[in-house]
């Protein structure tokens, strides 16, 4: 029986737990932590019954989204022209909401858990669900989730084949071995995760994927202009004057890429900028690619937008381009927006009333080479970035513009998950952003080159395409989904054997 007082330390132990797993993903890198914090929570919810592990899951959620999420502060208190009191209550409102899977997950788990023991191992299995469900409800939104911490960890070389989403399921299978290891006296469930442990180690290099054997030199350029002038018409010419001041002196690359929305102009009224911006390029043998607003006059349509502006003569409405696909809730369109937008500024932030492109779409074709864009927000979602790299896709290319969370850790958080579609997919990727974090990441997910935050500046890297893809980009969540349905096996064998006894 659980006494009150227990009650409240076991609620306080979650919430540290939830909020320690903050240190594990960047820009901290404790990537060791979640093999200590999760056999902790699953021994803390291990004895609960249904209702009580429901609440502790909550609370455990709420102590995660909460640490983990709270550079999102930053945007609402600078940006949102909301009092405090109300940044904080919407905050709270969105952290019980997150918080609502990991409860739902250990809920379903001590539901059959405490009928038959074999369910146990089933945790993995309804975790992978409450997730996937995290990141489609409501148009998703899958960050914080636990796989990115092995992005520099142990487990990170299972991306190529399971996935983040699989290197979750491995972490929570993990996390039960250990309990019944210690705690249960079963030191044979260890073999689990070194499993997991091998297969981290083989799978990178099993990959059907090779490097090509000459590089491209590529400039990612950062502009770091305050978001406070960033959409002021009077400044859309001293933008575009910044973004090719850097750009000039290193114009000889193959490709320069600026970020999202570098040229705040709609792109219909652009054509003189864009013209001397494509004769630069051409004159020098390069390739830019840039954010610009597309504006459907004939629909009144916005689209978040990428143009390439290369020696192929651009004209507007040409097709390669790309569109932004996943918006950002309250940033790029507004739920319910008649009854919301005269609520606070909040929900009336500049273009924040986009329209979706497609979910899938052609590479960019730049100087040779095809290019499978992300803008921004998009690359936490795996399944549209996978679906957008093909067996002749050179580069992931990623372009954003995370000023709206200062010096925050939210930026860094983005760069992870970023690198881990490059581990996923088995691509190099790209990643121009307004004022950090830019980088050139390899085919691993390793730094080739990184750019300091908070400062003007051009990226030099030299970067190998690779060709082919990996089996995660073949099977997707595939191989998280039968690694997790591993954990029904005890149950399927115990009605085996009483099956077996009965006859």
């Amino acid at each position: 029986m659980i006494t009150p007082s227990g009650s409240v330390t076991r609620s306080l132990l979650l919430v540290i737990c939830g909020a320690l797993l903050t240190l594990s993903y960047s820009p901290f890198h404790w990537h060791w932590l979640p093999f200590i914090i999760l056999p902790i929570v699953v021994r803390l919810i291990w004895p609960l019954a249904p209702k009580r592990a429901f609440r502790a899951g909550f609370v455990f959620g709420m102590g995660w989204f909460g640490a983990g999420l709270s550079w999102i502060y930053v945007s609402i208190d600078q940006y949102g022209g909301v009092p405090v009191p109300v940044t904080l209550l919407l905050l709270v409102l969105l952290f019980a909401y997150l918080a609502l899977f990991p409860a739902i997950a250990f809920w379903c788990w001590q539901k059959l858990s405490h009928r038959k023991f074999a369910w146990r191992f089933s945790l993995p299995f309804f975790w992978l669900i409450a997730e996937l469900l995290r990141g489609w409800l409501f148009t998703g939104f899958p960050w914080l989730s636990l796989g990115y911490s092995q992005t520099d960890g142990i487990f990170g070389g299972l991306a190529p084949v399971i996935g983040e989403t699989g290197i979750t399921v491995a972490l929570w299978f993990t996390a039960i071995t250990l309990v019944l290891a210690l705690r249960f006296k079963k030191p044979a469930s260890l073999l689990i995760p070194l499993v997991f442990l091998t297969c981290a180690v083989v799978f990178p290099k099993i990959q059907p994927t090779e490097r090509k054997a000459e590089s491209m030199s590529v400039l990612l350029v950062q502009g770091n202009i305050q978001q406070s002038l960033k959409w002021q018409a009077e400044q859309q010419w001293p933008n575009i004057l910044r973004y090719l001041d850097l750009t000039r002196p290193k114009f000889n690359h193959d490709l320069v890429i600026w970020p999202e929305s570098a040229i705040t102009a709609l792109e219909p009224y652009a054509s003189d900028v864009l013209n001397t911006v494509e004769q630069s390029a051409s004159m020098n043998g390069s390739a830019l690619i840039t954010g610009i607003i597309d504006y459907d006059r004939l629909n009144d349509d916005f689209y978040n937008s990428v143009i390439v502006l290369d020696e192929e003569s651009y004209s507007y409405g040409n097709a390669n381009r790309y569109q932004k696909h996943q918006l950002l809730p309250i940033g790029e369109f507004v739920p319910f927006e008649d009854l919301l937008r005269p609520l606070a500024p909040l929900f009336n932030l500049p273009m924040s009333s986009f329209s979706r492109g497609g979910y899938q779409q052609p590479n960019l074709k730049a100087n040779g080479s095809n290019l499978a864009m992300a803008i921004c927000y998009e690359i936490a979602f795996a399944g549209q970035v996978r679906s957008n790299t093909y067996d002749d896709t050179d580069y992931l290319v990623t372009i954003s513009n995370d000023t709206w969370f200062g010096d925050s850790h939210g930026p860094w958080q983005h760069m992870q998950i970023a690198r881990m579609r490059a581990m996923e997919l088995g691509k190099p990727l790209l990643r121009a952003t307004n004022n950090g974090v830019t980088a050139a990441v390899d085919e691993h997910g390793q730094y080739i080159e990184l750019a300091p935050q908070f400062t003007a500046t051009a990226l030099s890297a030299d970067v190998y395409p690779v060709s082919g893809s990996t089996l995660f980009n073949k099977i997707g969540n595939w191989g998280a989904i039968i690694l997790a349905l591993f954990g029904l096996l005890p149950v399927i064998a115990t009605k085996r054997t009483k099956k077996h006894a009965q006859t």
